[in-house]
């Protein structure tokens, strides 16, 4: 298997230090051009706060009170590889698929920009807590997505390239010697007879389903930032919930429980859902020890879910 570069992958621990995030008014005068004459001019910007991702992200107001959401990249930049498969991937989206739609993307003096409609107001990140409301909706998202993301456009990677980096880092941990990895024979039992191509299929997935990644609006759920997307098998994003699920607080049986009702889900093959989940824990547990310092709490935590997972999993 040939290994991708790094940087298209997990390019958010491959920024160099001059690449920030930046505001409307910062971008290149011929872009905001662009933007206002494939759009509706622009009346005032509001820089969206939070994440790591260089170049813009904004909420750009347009006459007649409405509101669009803009980002844009150097086209040079480590993580632009990550914008141009968000465009592949929005392009082809089913009518069906709850997402924000994609009104324009375009290449303006060495800029990819993209604009979507904007999510109203009254939006939120759904809460996965344990006895929250938006569960049943998230669920049924899921079972969507399995049901309609098929076929995957060729342009787009295929899942044994997404997880080339994970394999990567699974083996860096594995070789450490005992005592170095808590619960290295779990991991070691957790991956054993595991193979890349269990991932394969032809369906689109999402493959970073999070709560970050879905608002609750207008009496739906909305999945967002398909920066990830790839060629895979259709129980995919099933099991990239599961950690997130745990991490909320659910008990790992628990998570499985509420899975049990996506349809895709109870196809995949138990080793490889298992091999999947140790994997994306080892990868978290490496970047909590050596990814970027105001990233590592976080990636700690999720770590944490996915170890108990892989526990239920072994014991199950």
């Amino acid at each position: 298997m040939t290994r991708p570069q790094a940087d298209v992958i997990d390019p958010k621990t491959h920024i160099s230090a001059d690449e920030t995030r930046i505001g409307w008014e910062q971008l290149p005068d011929s872009v905001r051009d662009a933007v206002q004459q494939h759009i509706a001019p622009v009346i005032k910007a509001e820089t969206v706060p939070g994440g790591i991702m260089p170049g813009a992200a904004a909420r750009l107001h347009l006459d007649g009170r409405l509101s669009v959401f803009l980002k844009a990249i150097r086209a040079d930049s480590s993580a632009a590889e990550l914008h141009r498969r968000e465009q592949q991937a929005n392009k082809v989206l089913p009518p069906l698929i709850p997402a924000p739609e994609m009104l324009w993307d375009g290449t303006v003096d060495g800029w990819l920009v993209t604009v979507f409609e904007f999510i109203n107001d009254n939006s939120r990140h759904v809460d996965l807590s344990p006895g929250s409301p938006d569960l049943p909706a998230v669920v049924e998202t899921v079972n969507v997505l399995g049901r309609l993301l098929t076929p995957c456009p060729p342009a787009l990677p295929s899942m044994i390239e997404n997880i080339s980096p994970l394999m990567s880092k699974a083996r860096h941990m594995l070789d450490k010697p005992a005592g170095e990895l808590p619960d290295k024979e779990m991991f070691e039992a957790a991956v054993d007879g595991f193979d890349a191509g269990m991932l394969r299929g032809h369906t689109m997935v999402h493959y970073d389903l999070s709560a970050g990644n879905m608002l609750a609006a207008h009496g739906s759920i909305y999945v967002l930032d398909w920066s990830f997307a790839a060629r895979g098998a259709a129980w995919v994003d099933a099991a990239m919930l599961a950690p997130r699920l745990i991490e909320a607080g659910h008990t790992p049986e628990g998570a499985e429980d509420l899975l049990h009702d996506v349809a895709v889900w109870r196809s995949a093959r138990p080793t490889a859902v298992t091999g999947l989940a140790a994997l994306w824990t080892l990868f978290r547990i490496y970047k909590a020890a050596h990814g970027p310092q105001e990233q590592r709490e976080s990636r700690a935590r999720a770590a944490e879910a996915g170890r108990a997972w892989v526990a239920h999993r072994l014991a199950a």
